[in-house]
C-alpha cells in the first residue's frame, strides 16, 4: 500500500476508534486516580456520558470521595478458589456504550477464566467499539522498562503493559511530584496504611529510587509527545522512517534484554521493528533441550506482544542472513549482542561481526550509482554503537 493511502486508512481507523488517554506516574500515590476522577466530574458537568468501569481508591479518603456522583458500571463477581473476586464487567461497558469510561489499573491481571488475560486487552476491546477510555499506569509496569526498573528498585514487576499499548494513546499525561512531596504524602498516610509506611520508606520509597523512576516517567512522556508530533504530520513531511531489527538466539536472558531495549527504541521513534531468529543446525530442536526451546518461544511471543514482526529463518550463514534480511526489510538499525571484548577486537576477531560488516559493505560496493543510505546507516551504527557488557554474548540495543 502506498504511504499516502496507508496514512489515510490509519486516519479512518482512528476516527472510528475511541480516544485513549493515559495518566502515567513514577509510583503509587502521585495522584493518577484522583486526577482521572476530577476529569470525570468535569466531563459529566459538560454533558458527557461518562461511567466508571473500574476504579481502585486504595481506601484513600480524598480519592474515594470523588467517586460519589459518578455513574458506575457494576463490577462482575467471580468465584475463584473459594473466594469471591471482582473484575471490571467489560461486556456491560460494551452494552451500555457510554461516550467515555474510566478504567484504572491498566496493568492488572484478570482473574483466570476471564475473556481477556489482561485489563489492557479489555481496554483495547472497548476502544475498538468506539468508546473512549481514560486509564492510569505506573512507569514500572511498562514492559520495555522492566530491566531498568529492576535495576533501580531490585523488584521484578510481574504485571506489565506492552509499549505498543502506550503508543496507542492519543494523550499521555505525567502526574509528577518531587521525591520530598511523595514521601511526605506517604508519611501522612495518604498512600498506605500507617503500619506499612516504615517498610515502604526502607524499600521502594527511597529518594534516590524515586528520582530515577521520575526520570523514566518524564522521558517516556517526552517520547510520547515526540511520537504524536511525528504521526500527526502529513506523510510528505515525514523524515526518514527508522526500522529496527533485534537479532535473538537461544540465550534467553540476553534475548529478553535486547527485545525490550529494541521495543523501547522502536517506541521512541514510532518505528516498525522485527525480531529475527536465525536457527542454525546447532540450534535444531533435536539438539537443544526443552527448557531452551521453551525460553525461545516465550521470548518470540514477548517480542510479538511488544509489537514486533517475528521472523524465523533456518540458515547456517548467520551474518549473510542478517545482512540479507536487513536489506530486504529496509532496516536502519540492527540490534544485536556482542562479545565481552573491546570494540576493535570485536571487529577484528569476531567472525559474526566481521562477516556481517563485510556483507553489508559488499552489498554497498556492488550497487551502482549513489551510496545506499540504508546500508551506510546500518554499517555505521554497528561500528559506532557497540558497547562493552559482561557476559559472553550480552545482547544490547544499538542506537
Amino acid at each position: 500500500m502506498e504511504p499516502s493511502a496507508e496514512y489515510f486508512l490509519n486516519l479512518i481507523k482512528r476516527s472510528r476508534r475511541g480516544k485513549f488517554k493515559i495518566y502515567i506516574g513514577m509510583s503509587a500515590g502521585v495522584g493518577k486516580t484522583y486526577r482521572m476522577l476530577q476529569e470525570a466530574h468535569a466531563l459529566l458537568r459538560n454533558g458527557i456520558d461518562i461511567r466508571i468501569g473500574y476504579v481502585e481508591t486504595h481506601n484513600r479518603p480524598e480519592t474515594a470521595v470523588l467517586v460519589d456522583g459518578l455513574p458506575v458500571v457494576p463490577r462482575r463477581r467471580i468465584f475463584y478458589r473459594g473466594k469471591e473476586l471482582e473484575e471490571m464487567d467489560t461486556q456491560a461497558v460494551l452494552n451500555l456504550r457510554p461516550e467515555v469510561v474510566i478504567v484504572d489499573e491498566l496493568a492488572h491481571t484478570n482473574v483466570p477464566g476471564s475473556k481477556n488475560e489482561k485489563r489492557w486487552q479489555d481496554v483495547l476491546e472497548i476502544l475498538q467499539a468506539g468508546i473512549s477510555v481514560i486509564s492510569a499506569v505506573n512507569i514500572q509496569h511498562l514492559e520495555s522498562l522492566n530491566d531498568d526498573v529492576r535495576q533501580i528498585t531490585g523488584i521484578e514487576v510481574t504485571e506489565r503493559v506492552p509499549g505498543r499499548v502506550l503508543s496507542e494513546a492519543d494523550e499521555v499525561v505525567n502526574i509528577d511530584l518531587t521525591a520530598d512531596e511523595l514521601i511526605t504524602r506517604l508519611r501522612e498516610g495518604k498512600i498506605y496504611d500507617s503500619a506499612k509506611v516504615e517498610t515502604a520508606l526502607r524499600n521502594f520509597f527511597q529518594p534516590e529510587k524515586i528520582l530515577q523512576l521520575r526520570e523514566l516517567a518524564l522521558r517516556e512522556v517526552a517520547a510520547q509527545v515526540e511520537r504524536k508530533i511525528e504521526t500527526e504530520l502529513p506523510p510528505d513531511t515525514q523524515l526518514r522512517a527508522e526500522r529496527f531489527m533485534a537479532c535473538v538466539d537461544t540465550h534467553h536472558e540476553e534475548a529478553r534484554k535486547i527485545i525490550r531495549k529494541t521495543a523501547r527504541l522502536a517506541s521512541y521513534y514510532n518505528a516498525h521493528w522485527l525480531a529475527l531468529y536465525v536457527q542454525t543446525d546447532r540450534e535444531d530442536v533435536n539438539r537443544i533441550n526443552l527448557a531452551a526451546q521453551r525460553h525461545l518461544l516465550n521470548n518470540l511471543q514477548l517480542a510479538a506482544e511488544m509489537g514486533a514482526e517475528v521472523v524465523r529463518i533456518r540458515s547456517n550463514r548467520v551474518a549473510q542472513t542478517i545482512a540479507d534480511t536487513a536489506v530486504q526489510r529496509g532496516v536502519t538499525t540492527i540490534c544485536m549482542g556482542k562479545p565481552r571484548i573491546g570494540l576493535w577486537e570485536v571487529v577484528a576477531n569476531t567472525d559474526l561481526f566481521r562477516n556481517l560488516l563485510r556483507r553489508l559493505t559488499d552489498r554497498q560496493r556492488k550497487k551502482s550509482g549513489p551510496a545506499n543510505p540504508l546500508l551506510s546507516s546500518s554499517v555505521a551504527k554497528v561500528l559506532r554503537c557497540l558497547k562493552v557488557q559482561s557476559g559472553s554474548w550480552r545482547h544490547q540495543a544499538l542506537a
